[in-house]
């Protein structure tokens, strides 16, 4: 037998020293759908960083917005709270409330973590610092793709270049920055969203057409010669959808030329790009610098985006499959098992419990959310098999309008209940009908039990 070598005290201690605290690395891209990476099946998608981070840690399959509109999901990610709690309901300029929130990066700077935030806000269009970061570079409201206007620790000034790459460039400078505690860097992209104007009513100018998404030169003719792939649902008017159906003064009715056109998804696609780049880079700097390894590493989306399903573009707020999905990949080795894909559906109301759980800190702060921790590791542990959607309203687009609706989703159903018209409901079965084409409202034997759970998940999120 071979002798084993005598552990030394200096040996002994480095055994059992716990691990230390990790570093965060958190990326939000906006309107990101979860099927247009290559490592979630997409056929021509040039996303090689990301796809490393997904094999090299956790890839969820079912992962939900639980509101499918950009300032409410972003305040979620952050509190990991239902919209109807944390108070930022919709995209008008709701600056003050978003001053007040409690954010999972704000209680790590709390417990001594050096915490930065780089990018779209987007709750209000008032770009100053918030609590809780000690470096912040943003930008009002929805921020310029080339040469923005940013504020950096509260001093405003242009920036020459594309916003993609001067985002990521500033989070390299967070991950380079000489300290002895642990770090937390949340860098929310502008990229994929179009440029547009947004005012303080929450109205825009610009509305998501192809030359609205603005690509950075190298990329121009990227993807030239590829061939959108399309969903069993793309450019099929909408049918027994009586909310989708209103005639509404001024507004176009949904046809097959309403739907998204190659052209937007093309450019979408070259945005991703450069954010994909970026990602590389990131990790590059992590590597060097030692700190790859001790870095808990995440990617994903405030929602999704219509591709032409059911004739939309680009109202993303409805809780369609399209809007409300989104990629979910952590990596972070000891912590994650690699190469996983959980099919669990979870949601932007567990990122809150998930980080500070991984942290190490417990805290009295409520969540509607629950720490995705076990399933990091692909432990076997009961979990929820239902979800609770919500949209308010806002007054960008004048099809859904003063709409608002509650929805559950199941693991095989799904109910959506309009709370400002009447007889407008919708049920469907997942199961057979993937794309939501077949409204059983009127048949389904399932709507009493689905009614019964929707109240009961909204009581119990009150």
């Amino acid at each position: 037998m071979r002798p084993v070598a005598p552990l030394t005290r200096r040996g002994f201690l480095a055994a059992f020293q716990p691990k230390p605290r990790p570093n965060f690395v958190f990326v939000l891209v906006d309107d990101l759908r979860w099927d247009e990476l290559a490592c979630s099946g997409h056929p021509f998608a040039q996303t090689p960083n990301i796809n490393r981070l997904a094999r090299e840690g956790a890839m969820f399959r079912n992962a939900f917005a639980t509101t499918p509109l950009c300032s409410p999901s972003r305040a979620t990610f952050l509190t990991g709270l239902q919209t109807h709690s944390h108070g930022i309901l919709d995209n008008v300029d709701r600056s003050p409330q978003s001053h007040r929130l409690i954010t999972w990066p704000r209680l790590l700077h709390n417990n001594g973590y050096d915490t930065a935030f780089i990018g779209k806000w987007h709750m209000g269009v008032d770009d100053s610092p918030r609590p809780g970061f000690n470096r912040w570079v943003s930008f009002p409201g929805q921020g310029e793709s080339i040469d923005p206007l940013l504020n950096e620790n509260g001093k405003t000034a242009r920036v020459k270049g594309y916003i993609t790459d001067i985002l990521t460039s500033r989070s390299i400078e967070v991950i380079n920055a000489k300290r002895t505690q642990p770090f937390c860097l949340y860098l929310a992209h502008k990229a994929i969203h179009p440029s547009i104007t947004q005012n303080a009513d929450g109205t825009v100018t610009g509305f998501g057409t192809a030359d609205e998404f603005i690509v950075a030169p190298r990329h121009k003719n990227l993807y030239a010669a590829a061939q959108i792939p399309r969903r069993s649902n793309y450019q099929v008017p909408p049918r027994n959808k009586p909310a989708l159906q209103q005639v509404i003064a001024g507004v176009e009715p949904l046809s097959p030329k309403t739907a998204t056109d190659d052209a937007t998804i093309l450019n979408r696609m070259r945005m991703t790009k450069a954010i994909d780049e970026g990602i590389g880079e990131m990790r590059s700097a992590l590597e060097r610098s030692g700190q790859l390894d001790n870095t808990v590493f995440i990617l994903t989306s405030d929602h999704g985006y219509f591709y032409g399903e059911h004739c939309l573009n680009p109202e993303r707020r409805l809780a369609y499959e399209e809007t409300i999905r989104i990629p979910l990949i952590m990596r972070a080795p000891g912590r994650i098992k690699p190469g996983i894909k959980p099919e669990q559906m979870v949601a932007s109301v567990d990122i809150a419990p998930t980080m500070l759980d991984l942290a190490g800190i417990s805290t009295t702060q409520p969540f509607h959310g629950q720490s995705l921790a076990p399933l990091l590791q692909n432990k076997r542990i009961p979990w929820r098999n239902e979800l609770l959607f919500e949209y308010v309203t806002d007054k960008v687009f004048p099809r859904i309008r003063n709409m608002g609706y509650r929805a559950i989703r199941t693991d095989r159903h799904k109910y959506i209940e309009y709370r400002n018209l009447k007889e407008s409901n919708e049920l469907y079965d997942l199961k057979s009908d993937p794309f939501e084409l077949n409204n059983l409202i009127a048949s389904s034997p399932e709507l009493p039990r689905l009614k019964q759970r929707l109240q009961s998940l909204e009581q119990r999120f009150a």
